[in-house]
């Protein structure tokens, strides 16, 4: 190599890669990257997240590529959003791993929409919280007749920040995106057509034929017209985006330790509602909701332990008696 030589972005053949958690194909002027955790409804983790991230940096590299196609494996889930398994486990213990983990959704994100090439989201099943999102971060979107879509933070611990809170007031109105954000109830496919959500709703059978038939329109433009027609396109979205998403990752990376999150995805893996109404009762009668057991108020008498909850009788130390005096 020469002095003062740089190579130039090299893209690279799909079996290279050793993905594990996606399959990525190229051919035909097309990139396709299907989500490949079926037995969870493809919800993403951290290894998803980043093998997403360099296969969408690839095509984004790769001039044989001209659209780019995501989907889910199977009929059941286009993504279901993050791993909720992974978050309780890993998550809820240490919190600021939560910031490291928001890290790679936002690359994973940025990469997608900064791509440089049109993309169509193939809805073939469930469209849930963060899979939403990739479904709003693709320029348009294609659904079986019979899917769902659903924003689910409000009811399971989260704020839907990475994408739904900044993007869906964009693309189906204010008033409609407080409905899908706050409610946490499915809508239609039909409700998605008519709201602008996705773009062609089409039975099952035809899903790929409809997709194909959008992608071979995509393919059919000019290439660098289209990339600065996307930047432009893009602009109150990566507005959005730019200016909310770093506070998002690190309010949710806090929040992650709160009573709310615990709650919320407790109840999702014993398979049960949260107890919302708990919180409102305890906040009406003055009680810690931040907390579990309370603020950290007591000392123990016996030996000295500070920082004690306030609804502890015992002393979570030595086990002595907690007077009222604390």
């Amino acid at each position: 190599m020469g002095a003062g030589h740089v190579s130039a972005p090299k893209a690279r053949p799909v079996e290279s890669f050793g993905f594990e958690r996606i399959i990525y194909e190229k051919r035909a002027w097309r990139a396709t990257v299907t989500i490949n955790r079926p037995e969870v409804l493809n919800a993403f983790d951290f290894q998803t997240l980043k093998e997403m991230e360099r296969a969408f940096e690839d095509a984004s590299w790769d001039d044989s590529v001209a659209v780019l196609v995501l989907t889910g494996a199977g009929e059941r889930a286009f993504c279901t959003g993050a791993d909720l398994r992974e978050q309780e486990a890993e998550m809820l213990p240490r919190p600021r791993d939560y910031w490291k983990w928001m890290g790679a959704f936002i690359d994973a994100h940025d990469r997608l929409r900064n791509i440089g090439k049109p993309t169509v989201a193939r809805l073939n099943g469930m469209v849930v919280g963060g899979g939403n999102e990739f479904n709003i971060a693709c320029d348009l979107a294609v659904a079986a007749d019979d899917i769902t879509i659903r924003q689910v933070g409000t009811a399971r611990g989260s704020v839907p920040a990475g994408g739904a809170t900044q993007w869906l007031p964009l693309i189906i109105g204010d008033r409609r995106a407080r409905e899908m954000l706050w409610l946490s109830e499915p809508i239609t496919a039909q409700q998605a057509l008519e709201w602008g959500l996705v773009n062609r709703v089409v039975p099952r059978e035809q899903l790929d034929a409809a997709v194909d038939e959008l992608v071979g329109k995509l393919i059919n433009k000019l290439p660098t017209i289209m990339r600065y027609t996307k930047q432009q396109t893009n602009f109150w979205r990566d507005f959005s985006w730019s200016l909310t998403v770093g506070h998002a990752r690190d309010w949710l990376s806090v929040h992650t330790g709160t009573w709310e999150t615990y709650e919320g995805m407790t109840a999702f893996s014993e398979k049960r509602l949260p107890d919302y109404g708990m919180f409102h009762e305890r906040a009406a009668a003055g009680q810690s909701t931040e907390r579990r057991w309370g603020a950290w108020t007591q000392t123990c008498p016996n030996c000295g332990a500070t920082g004690l909850p306030e609804e502890f009788t015992f002393c979570g130390v030595c086990g002595a008696a907690l007077d009222d005096d604390g």
